[in-house]
């Protein structure tokens, strides 16, 4: 990985630009446009269409079978559905107690009502690998913030079915309905409806390029949970870092995607060396050595500051979507961290407990955009809506400064409006 020393050359390192390489503007786009419309416009036959052309798999109905999701159990591996299961349930305790604190903190004080969406969609990138994580980390939030139905597209695989762990993932999720199509046809699908997949009221989860452009076109007639673009992490840590720790942490998200980011920033050149050489003694044998080496060699960083305060200003400028503290009395800096999707404290908190176990979502906020946007939660499936109730005692207080503004705003009918009750109530 490439070493900055300097707080000036790293933050000249680490200050975001817009991408087109993550967000398009280019020719995909104009692609995605067209496999809109075709949605749009032929519904299922056009989304069958397009899985044999994008996937290789010539369908005869898009949507999953109860009995493929029995058969689902059989193949999967008891481990791997019993590590899903505490998953589960792990999400669920989370984003439990995140609705309670919300409702009783909105609705019970009078403020207003809060509502659940009535019909979600969820995405789960798929084909050549399966993600069943991100079908709990989606589809949970939206179950326990009381979304009436939630629907699960994702791509099928060279046989034609969904993988057996998505399918189980969905199950217990509790996920309505299964559809086996993915891309951007996928999301065109979600928002508009076809005959076979019913229009939603907002979609979520990650994707390819195709699969956010799509997303990105079609907000507006549905809502979308954000534009998530390729992984990232940003890592503080001081001389008393695990050089292991870190190695494996940076690998851990650059083997998601070339595009995805490794960044370590520290206050020790000892520990930069150290890590750079983990790095390459790690790689040795991994499986996605290839994509990880690529993601290191074009995006990775070690920058080399003076202080902690300079690696925290560092981080808050890049706004990263996953952030570990690796440091002494980490817990000490959380406080200090306004630009994050995700905080992991202290060396024992590594990412990957956060990607599948910890409780809160995985879909974190990407590109920068930690500086505004959250990562996908209960709120994310709920609707507040204002209620006024104007009793005779606050018709009085109010009135009159409602009229005077309605008239400095021209407004002639606002003003009769409000005059007409204080006229009626003698007020």
């Amino acid at each position: 990985m490439k070493i900055i020393t300097g707080f000036e050359p790293a933050k000249a390192a680490l200050s975001r630009q817009a991408s087109k390489e993550v967000f398009g503007g280019d020719d995909r786009e104009q692609t995605v446009r067209q496999i809109i419309d075709e949605v749009r416009q032929r519904g299922d036959a056009a989304l069958l269409d397009y899985t044999f052309k994008f996937d290789g798999v010539r369908l005869t109905s898009l949507e999953v079978t109860k009995k493929q999701i029995t058969t689902a159990y059989r193949e999967a591996d008891a481990e791997v559905v019993s590590a899903l299961k505490l998953a589960a349930e792990r999400i669920g305790s989370f984003h439990t107690a995140q609705k309670n604190a919300i409702w009783s903190g909105f609705s019970g004080k009078g403020l207003g009502r809060i509502r659940p969406l009535q019909r979600v969609g969820v995405y789960a990138p798929g084909g050549t690998a399966s993600y069943p994580s991100t079908v709990l980390m989606t589809a949970i939030p939206a179950r326990f913030a009381g979304v009436k139905e939630i629907i699960l597209v994702t791509p099928p695989g060279a046989n034609g079915t969904v993988p057996p762990l998505t399918l189980v993932a969905a199950d217990i999720a509790q996920v309505d309905r299964i559809f086996a199509v993915g891309g951007a046809q996928a999301i065109a699908a979600l928002a508009f409806g076809t005959e076979s997949i019913p229009r939603v009221d907002k979609i979520c989860g990650p994707g390819n390029i195709f699969v956010v452009l799509a997303k990105k076109l079609v907000y507006g007639s549905v809502g979308i949970d954000g534009l998530q673009g390729p992984s990232e992490v940003l890592i503080i840590a001081d001389a008393t870092a695990n050089p292991e720790y870190c190695a494996a942490d940076l690998l851990a998200q650059s083997e998601h995607d070339p595009l995805a980011s490794a960044i370590l920033v520290t206050t020790s050149q000892r520990l930069a060396d150290a890590v750079n050489q983990e790095i390459e003694r790690q790689l040795e044998g991994l499986s996605r050595r290839t994509i990880a080496a690529e993601s290191l060699e074009s995006r990775g960083i070690i920058a080399v500051v003076a202080s902690i305060d300079e690696a925290i200003e560092l981080a808050n400028l890049y706004a990263p979507e996953h952030l570990s503290l690796m440091v002494e009395k980490a817990a000490s800096y959380v406080d200090r961290i306004s630009n994050a999707g995700c905080i992991f404290v202290g060396e024992k908190s590594t990412v990957v407990l956060g990607d599948y176990v910890a409780g809160p979502s995985h879909v974190l906020p990407t590109g920068g955009t930690a500086r505004f946007s959250s990562p996908l939660n209960v709120n994310d499936f709920l609707k507040l809506t204002n209620v006024v109730n104007i009793d005779e005692a606050d018709l009085k207080e109010l009135g009159r400064a409602a009229q005077a503004i309605a008239s400095a705003e021209g407004l002639e009918a606002h003003a009769r409006a409000v005059e007409k009750r204080l006229k009626e109530n003698s007020l």
